[in-house]
């Protein structure tokens, strides 16, 4: 069974990982956290960040990531890799 069958998103609307509010306002940041918050107890969190990351996945809650965390992460594994 694929990670993605396991994931605690699974059976949640998957707009809310899609916040259409910008990030840098309260209803952005509310719905950053909602979707954070269903990461928050997935068993395959990790798995899920891993993907975003590798794909470079540009928009959206991944793994329990926002799109500015990652793109830090991924700042931040380029640099490691050089």
């Amino acid at each position: 069974m694929s990670w993605i069958h396991r994931a605690a998103c699974r059976d949640v609307d998957p707009e809310i990982f899609f916040p259409i509010a910008s990030p840098d306002t309260e209803a952005g940041e509310a719905a950053v956290a909602q979707a954070k918050q269903v990461c928050g107890g997935c068993s395959v969190r990790a798995r899920c960040l891993n993907e975003a990351i590798e794909s470079r996945e540009p928009y959206g809650v991944w793994g329990g990531e926002s799109e500015s965390a990652r793109r830090g992460l991924m700042s931040t594994a380029h640099r490691g890799a050089s």
